[in-house]
Protein backbone atom coordinates (compact mmCIF):
# COMPACT_ATOMS: atom_id res chain seq x y z
CA UNK A 1 0.00 0.00 0.00
CA UNK A 2 1.08 3.77 -0.90
CA UNK A 3 0.89 6.21 1.66
CA UNK A 4 1.66 10.13 2.34
CA UNK A 5 2.73 12.69 4.52
CA UNK A 6 1.95 16.48 3.54
CA UNK A 7 5.12 18.48 5.27
CA UNK A 8 7.64 21.44 4.38
CA UNK A 9 10.47 19.02 4.22
CA UNK A 10 11.78 15.87 3.24
CA UNK A 11 11.13 13.34 5.59
CA UNK A 12 13.02 10.10 5.17
CA UNK A 13 13.27 8.69 8.34
CA UNK A 14 9.86 9.44 10.18
CA UNK A 15 9.99 10.17 14.14
CA UNK A 16 7.44 10.74 16.57
CA UNK A 17 7.24 14.26 17.34
CA UNK A 18 6.40 16.47 20.33
CA UNK A 19 2.81 18.09 19.19
CA UNK A 20 2.12 21.27 19.86
CA UNK A 21 -1.47 21.07 19.39
CA UNK A 22 -4.18 18.50 20.25
CA UNK A 23 -4.93 16.26 16.93
CA UNK A 24 -7.76 14.12 15.30
CA UNK A 25 -5.89 10.87 16.36
CA UNK A 26 -3.69 12.23 19.30
CA UNK A 27 0.32 12.08 19.12
CA UNK A 28 1.31 10.67 15.98
CA UNK A 29 3.15 9.98 12.53
CA UNK A 30 0.07 11.43 10.33
CA UNK A 31 -0.73 9.75 7.01
CA UNK A 32 -3.01 9.25 3.95
CA UNK A 33 -3.90 7.16 0.76
CA UNK A 34 -5.18 10.23 -0.85
CA UNK A 35 -2.57 11.89 -2.69
CA UNK A 36 -4.42 15.68 -3.29
CA UNK A 37 -4.98 15.71 0.56
CA UNK A 38 -1.67 15.23 1.69
CA UNK A 39 -0.89 17.80 -1.17
CA UNK A 40 -2.90 20.48 0.96
CA UNK A 41 -1.98 19.76 4.11
CA UNK A 42 1.55 20.08 2.87
CA UNK A 43 0.28 23.57 1.08
CA UNK A 44 -0.38 24.27 4.98
CA UNK A 45 2.27 23.46 6.72
CA UNK A 46 4.52 25.52 3.41
CA UNK A 47 2.19 28.52 4.18
CA UNK A 48 2.70 28.27 8.40
CA UNK A 49 6.54 27.43 8.47
CA UNK A 50 8.04 27.89 5.64
CA UNK A 51 10.65 25.65 2.91
CA UNK A 52 8.76 23.77 0.76
CA UNK A 53 5.58 21.98 0.56
CA UNK A 54 6.60 18.37 -0.18
CA UNK A 55 4.85 15.44 -0.47
CA UNK A 56 6.79 12.10 1.18
CA UNK A 57 5.91 8.85 -0.25
CA UNK A 58 6.04 5.51 1.65
CA UNK A 59 5.07 2.17 1.01
CA UNK A 60 4.08 -0.58 4.29
CA UNK A 61 2.89 -4.00 3.73
CA UNK A 62 -0.90 -4.33 4.95
CA UNK A 63 -0.32 -7.50 6.28
CA UNK A 64 2.34 -6.12 8.53
CA UNK A 65 -0.73 -4.79 10.65
CA UNK A 66 -1.48 -8.40 12.50
CA UNK A 67 1.72 -7.05 14.34
CA UNK A 68 0.22 -3.89 15.72
CA UNK A 69 -1.94 -2.78 17.82
CA UNK A 70 -4.75 -1.05 15.51
CA UNK A 71 -7.53 0.86 15.99
CA UNK A 72 -9.62 0.62 12.72
CA UNK A 73 -12.92 2.92 12.47
CA UNK A 74 -15.27 1.73 9.95
CA UNK A 75 -16.79 5.43 9.58
CA UNK A 76 -17.34 8.74 10.96
CA UNK A 77 -19.80 7.06 13.76
CA UNK A 78 -20.02 8.24 17.76
CA UNK A 79 -17.29 6.23 18.61
CA UNK A 80 -15.32 8.15 16.16
CA UNK A 81 -16.47 11.43 17.24
CA UNK A 82 -16.14 10.80 20.71
CA UNK A 83 -12.33 9.70 19.91
CA UNK A 84 -11.92 12.79 18.07
CA UNK A 85 -13.34 15.22 20.17
CA UNK A 86 -11.55 13.78 23.46
CA UNK A 87 -8.32 14.13 21.44
CA UNK A 88 -8.96 17.82 20.29
CA UNK A 89 -9.92 18.51 23.53
CA UNK A 90 -6.70 17.09 24.88
CA UNK A 91 -8.83 14.33 27.24
CA UNK A 92 -8.49 10.68 25.69
CA UNK A 93 -7.37 8.37 28.51
CA UNK A 94 -8.23 5.03 26.90
CA UNK A 95 -6.17 2.26 25.01
CA UNK A 96 -2.80 3.03 23.24
CA UNK A 97 -2.45 2.14 20.03
CA UNK A 98 0.65 1.71 17.48
CA UNK A 99 -1.98 3.02 14.35
CA UNK A 100 -4.98 4.46 14.40
CA UNK A 101 -6.98 4.00 11.14
CA UNK A 102 -9.98 6.24 10.12
CA UNK A 103 -11.67 9.31 8.96
CA UNK A 104 -9.63 12.23 8.75
CA UNK A 105 -11.73 16.40 10.37
CA UNK A 106 -9.68 17.85 7.00
CA UNK A 107 -11.61 21.65 6.46
CA UNK A 108 -14.89 20.66 5.51
CA UNK A 109 -15.62 18.06 7.97
CA UNK A 110 -13.70 20.25 10.62
CA UNK A 111 -16.04 22.96 10.84
CA UNK A 112 -19.26 20.54 11.74
CA UNK A 113 -16.26 19.25 14.55
CA UNK A 114 -15.56 22.62 15.31
CA UNK A 115 -19.77 23.25 16.40
CA UNK A 116 -19.67 20.28 18.00
CA UNK A 117 -16.82 20.95 20.29
CA UNK A 118 -18.04 24.17 21.40
CA UNK A 119 -21.34 23.11 22.04
CA UNK A 120 -23.26 24.47 19.00
CA UNK A 121 -24.11 21.55 17.38
CA UNK A 122 -25.26 18.13 19.51
CA UNK A 123 -23.77 14.98 19.11
CA UNK A 124 -26.58 14.21 16.52
CA UNK A 125 -26.64 16.94 14.63
CA UNK A 126 -22.95 16.71 13.70
CA UNK A 127 -23.09 13.06 12.72
CA UNK A 128 -25.74 13.90 10.62
CA UNK A 129 -23.47 16.37 8.96
CA UNK A 130 -20.63 14.20 8.64
CA UNK A 131 -23.06 11.53 6.33
CA UNK A 132 -23.24 14.18 3.99
CA UNK A 133 -19.32 15.25 3.92
CA UNK A 134 -16.76 13.15 1.23
CA UNK A 135 -14.24 11.39 4.33
CA UNK A 136 -10.41 10.68 3.24
CA UNK A 137 -8.55 8.36 5.64
CA UNK A 138 -5.82 8.84 7.75
CA UNK A 139 -3.21 6.37 8.88
CA UNK A 140 -1.59 7.62 12.48
CA UNK A 141 1.97 5.29 13.49
CA UNK A 142 1.28 6.47 16.98
CA UNK A 143 4.57 4.07 17.84
CA UNK A 144 7.64 3.58 17.22
CA UNK A 145 7.45 -0.21 17.16
CA UNK A 146 4.51 1.07 14.00
CA UNK A 147 7.46 3.57 12.35
CA UNK A 148 9.82 0.64 11.72
CA UNK A 149 7.56 -0.85 8.97
CA UNK A 150 6.95 2.05 7.02
CA UNK A 151 9.25 2.42 4.20
CA UNK A 152 10.42 6.08 2.46
CA UNK A 153 9.87 5.27 -1.51
CA UNK A 154 10.39 8.84 -2.23
CA UNK A 155 8.83 12.61 -2.41
CA UNK A 156 7.29 15.56 -4.86
CA UNK A 157 7.29 19.18 -4.31
CA UNK A 158 3.97 20.26 -4.56
CA UNK A 159 3.39 23.10 -7.21
CA UNK A 160 2.77 26.33 -5.18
Amino acid sequence: MIIYHGSNVKVEKPALIVQNRFLDFGFGFYTTTNKVQAENFAGKVFARRGGNAIVNIYEIDDSVFSNLDVKRFKGADEEWLDFVADNRNGLYKGEKYDLIIGAVANDDVFQSLQLYLTGLYTKEQTLAALKIKKLYDQYVFATEKALRYLRFIGWEEVQK
